[in-house]
């Protein structure tokens, strides 16, 4: 009777309307959960596990998103003579930050599915689907597994329900929040409450992942403990970025996580030389501490729209004569001074940096190993958390808690890596400087436009081309849109007043 009490309600798991709209819990593997012959051996819980990495490529890979939502974004881009028609006018929208007027013109961008990262159905699969496997590992006799891999497993399924909910939070705000198999609708819960248990969760899971994993294949591509160490430190971040309290303890936490990342993680990580460009962004690295694997030799491409790559390419790396954008140069200039040596201007760009005539192009992400003259984009992996990230999150942490020697010699490493002269800044001109020493290096890999948010850099035109007032950032202008199919069924549900 317990089995089937417990069946019961993992199947209805699947099949009653929850907060996000018809699709939000509907999960494909669900079937395999009512007979006896599932959850009997290790392979069926790496396959269900495998469902949600699938499920969190489909989401952003798909379209995109993380152009769109990370790097283009209130971002000084500019439309070159590749673009001289309707269907991309939404670059000037993103540029503007007038997401209003991409929405209503959807079926003119319908080939970039702008819609679809307004509908978080996706991330809540990925939660449901975390949900089940934590419920299963905490109730289902599993002789098959030992203790350790209980665990380990466990600590995967947190990270992967961690990560899809801070995606939600950066895109969303507040959203409801889940971590049992619960279909019940709920509210939208306070997005600091959300990232709080987020972190809570991860620190109590975190040490259970391994630092990395024999089996080249997989590393990056499964969470380890370098990811949840960087998902936690962004996680805390952000909070500390929107708290309205005392903000130190949560630097202080980011500082740790960083320390604790960069000096003991069994050398498992590392910053490769620039020289190794191609092999870093091809992923599986050891400066890959998350990614989504892509593979045209195994049939594995994402989306045209969804690689950064595609608005930065031109002939001979793609057809089009031109890049479909450039960017101001005065902020390029900001970013790779023509004057002063920095070697991520050797390896990432080349002689048209600076150039407003279509000719700029980023060759950070080139691995391409499809035939001559064909439109695809490189088929390197899509970076989410990279070495370099958290060590500059640390960085940002120590000079916020005013320990500004420290801050620079965590900063410097990255500097030196580029063979770039260090920072040597105090006060607010080194919290300023890391900030763009972080826009300078995570380019193009989605982290611009959250950075202005967090930081609140958003409302100030020195490091942005559409500054948001303060009173548009304080009602959600930092926000995306939230489909209407979320309020069905939902009666607790609200959606982002701002964009309605």
């Amino acid at each position: 009777m317990k089995r089937k009490f417990i069946y019961t309600i993992l199947l209805g798991a699947s099949l009653v309307l929850g907060s996000c709209g018809k699709d939000f819990l509907n999960i494909t593997q669900i079937d395999k959960l009512t007979g006896n012959n599932y959850w009997t051996s290790e392979n069926d819980v790496e396959q269900y596990m495998g469902g949600i990495y699938s499920t969190f490529r489909e989401a952003t890979m798909s379209n995109i998103f993380f152009p769109a939502s990370g790097d283009l974004r209130c971002a000084p881009i500019n439309r070159t003579s590749a673009t001289n028609n309707s269907g991309r006018d939404y670059l000037v929208y993103l540029r503007q930050n007038n997401l209003n007027s991409i929405f209503a013109r959807e079926g003119d961008f319908s080939y970039f599915g702008f819609p679809r990262i307004s509908k978080w159905n996706d991330f809540y699969k990925m939660v449901q689907n975390a949900n089940i496997i934590c419920y299963q590992l905490d109730n289902k006799d599993m002789p098959f597994l030992s203790e350790e891999k209980k665990k380990a497993y466990k600590a995967e399924a947190v990270f992967l329900r961690s990560l899809a909910y801070f995606f939600m939070v950066r895109l969303f705000g507040d959203v409801p929040y889940y971590t049992d198999v619960n279909t019940d609708p709920l509210p939208r819960t306070n997005m600091i409450t959300v990232l709080k248990n987020l972190s809570t969760d991860l620190d109590a899971n975190y040490k259970n992942l391994p630092w990395t994993y024999d089996d080249p294949s997989v590393v990056a591509v499964k969470a380890m403990r370098g990811s949840a160490l960087a998902l936690n430190m962004h996680i805390n971040m952000w909070i500390a970025g929107f708290a309205n309290e005392d903000k130190a303890p949560y630097y202080e936490k980011v500082e740790l996580m960083g320390k604790e990342l960069m000096e003991q993680n069994d050398g498992a990580y590392q910053l490769l030389s620039l020289a190794k460009t191609k092999e870093i962004f091809k992923g599986r690295t050891k400066e890959g501490l998350f990614e989504i694997v892509q593979n045209f030799n195994y049939g594995e491409s994402f989306s045209l729209a969804a690689s950064f790559s595609d608005y930065v390419l031109r002939a001979p790396n793609k057809v089009t004569t031109n890049s479909y954008i450039y960017y101001d140069p005065k902020f390029m200039e900001q970013l790779y001074p023509s004057i002063g040596g920095d070697l991520r201007k050797t390896y990432w760009f080349d002689d048209h940096i600076y150039a407003t005539d279509g000719k700029f192009q980023c060759l950070k992400f080139l691995n391409v190993f499809m035939e001559e003259g064909e439109d695809n984009n490189p088929d390197d992996n899509q970076m989410i958390f990279r070495y370099s990230d958290p060590i500059l999150l640390r960085a940002e942490a120590l000079a916020e808690l005013n320990r500004d020697g420290e801050a620079r010699d965590v900063v410097n490493v990255i500097r030196n890596r580029a063979e770039a002269a260090i920072i040597t800044e105090s006060g607010d001109e080194l919290k300023d400087a890391i900030w763009w020493e972080r826009a300078r290096e995570l380019f193009g890999e989605g982290n611009f436009f959250y950075d202005l948010v967090r930081t609140k850099k958003v409302i100030n035109s020195k490091y942005t081309s559409a500054p948001m007032s303060v009173g548009a950032f304080n009602s959600g202008g930092w926000t995306w849109p939230i489909d209407k199919s979320a309020l069905n069924n939902n009666p607790y549900m609200r959606l982002n007043n701002y964009w309605n």
